[in-house]
This record gives structure tokens, C-alpha cells and sequence, in this order.
């Protein structure tokens, strides 16, 4: 049987890990909203 303290801890380090990609993800989808990013191609001239 696994230790419920060695449990709690690596279930700590997973919703840790979660909410940090949660929380940029949130920040990307709303800077993509903001028009901060664009998915387009860049402005720069290629035909140098």
C-alpha cells in the first residue's frame, strides 16, 4: 500500500503543474483575443 502522505504530496506537484499550464494557457488564448498574436504570416518582405 503506497504512503497517503508520499500521495498527497505527488498529487500536490500534479494540480501544482495543472493550474501553471491552465494559467498560461488561459493567458495565450486571451492575448490571441486581444490581438496581441496573430496567426498570420509576419509583415516582413520575403523577397529579399
Amino acid at each position: 500500500m503506497a504512503d497517503r502522505g508520499a500521495l498527497k504530496l505527488v498529487g500536490f506537484i500534479f494540480a501544482t503543474a495543472t493550474l501553471a499550464v491552465m494559467l498560461v494557457a488561459g493567458m495565450v488564448v486571451k492575448g490571441y483575443a486581444d490581438g496581441a498574436y496573430t496567426l498570420e504570416a509576419s509583415a516582413i518582405d520575403a523577397s529579399r
